[in-house]
């Protein structure tokens, strides 16, 4: 067999060099605090079976996702599920996408134009940066959560439209920035605020709609990305926004035209999920007693210090260099948890941390073992 080119190989070795290679590992019979699974739907057999018999009632088996929806893939679902996100989320339309990755390459590589303008917050999630990559929009990054650099940026370049990019839960830190001091901004200078709501969906809101709905400034935000990997427990996302950018979306956006549709179980299966975070209030209730449960702990053993501030299931834990963090989450690996350590450069160099996922399924005897393991391990 043909072996890797050379500089290839090389790139592999720099990386051993530094203790971050990546490398696929199952942990399944660890105790999760690192999935993304926040509310547990993707366990639930309820929701499993509810799709299932959702499909065979309404015949839905015989119209497979066989091609882009554009040809043969748009089976009746989609319609019934986008209507649904959107009424759920107050906005016009929905456009179903088979990722967040896909949703955020999509959007952002076909609708900023030439002599458009992006201004993104340096933390935002790699699919964001990837798909500014290839927008012909001049793109400039503003420092975490800086408003008034970002003023500076908005007066300081001309363009035609001025599109301002965030998320309401950084993926990695699982902080919040200030949306109402945002929109604020953006509406002082017109520009189309971009929120990327993965994190939130499922955490924030009345019935888990995101941070935007809970602030009510959902007619401020020109379009919301939702992706359904992590509160909702399935495939896929959503742009959310304007029934003329859904129809721009359809008509520009390669990763929405050139791409086979989710097949109708995966439909299905959001719609489900949404239904039952609608009328269902139990695993948000559960997750938001474990996220107080997880700050009060952290703050009578003493480590609020080391933690990046937040109040969403993101607690991300500073704990610089390579080695040590991953050091410390073997230890707690060995000890029946399931931690991931966050190594650069996926985080800036001094960055490095572990991150830990809360669950509305964790129990609070497993939360405070959790946080006196971590003292153990760091002191």
């Amino acid at each position: 067999m043909k072996q890797l080119p050379h500089h290839l190989s090389s790139k592999l070795e720099i990386r051993k060099q530094f203790n971050s290679l990546r490398s696929l590992q199952s942990s399944a019979s660890l105790i999760d605090f690192a999935s993304n699974d926040y509310l547990g739907f993707s366990q639930l057999e309820s929701i499993f079976n509810q799709t299932h018999q959702f499909v065979i009632e309404h015949n839905f088996t015989q119209n497979g996702a066989t091609g882009s929806r554009l040809i043969s893939g748009n089976h009746p679902l989609y319609q019934l599920a986008e209507d649904y996100i959107a009424q759920f989320h107050q906005c016009e339309s929905a456009l179903i996408f088979n990722s967040g990755y896909d949703a955020n390459v999509g959007f952002f590589s076909s609708v900023p134009q030439k002599g458009d303008l992006i201004l993104y917050d340096e933390l935002c999630h790699a699919s964001i940066r990837d798909g500014i990559k290839l927008s012909n929009a001049k793109a400039y990054k503003f420092t975490h959560n800086d408003f008034e650099e970002l003023e500076a940026l908005i007066q300081r370049h001309k363009a035609a439209n001025i599109y301002v990019v965030t998320e309401s839960v950084f993926s990695m830190d699982g902080d919040t920035p200030n949306l109402e001091e945002l929109v604020n901004v953006c509406k002082k200078h017109n520009c189309y605020l971009v929120v990327d709501e993965a994190h939130a969906l499922g955490v924030f809101g009345d019935k888990g709609e995101g941070l935007v709905q809970m602030l009510g400034l959902q007619e401020e935000v020109f379009a919301r990305i939702m992706t359904f990997g992590k509160g909702l427990g399935c495939h896929g996302a959503a742009v959310l926004g304007s029934n003329e950018l859904k129809q721009y979306l359809i008509n520009f956006t390669r990763s929405f035209i050139y791409t086979t549709g989710l097949p109708p179980h995966s439909v299905a299966t959001i719609l489900t999920a949404y239904q039952f975070l609608d009328q269902s209030s139990n695993s948000l209730g559960e997750l938001r007693a474990n996220i107080v449960h997880f700050n009060q702990q952290k703050m009578l053993l003493g480590l609020k210090p080391m933690f990046v501030q937040s109040r969403s299931a993101i607690q991300s834990a500073i704990l610089p260099g390579n080695e040590r963090v991953k050091r410390i989450a073997q230890q707690f690996q060995e000890n029946g948890f399931d931690v991931k350590a966050i190594l650069s450069p996926t985080v800036p160099e001094g960055q490095e941390r572990l991150r830990f996922c809360i669950h509305s399924y964790n129990t609070k005897n497993q939360i405070t073992e959790l946080l006196r393991s971590l003292t153990a391990f760091v002191f």
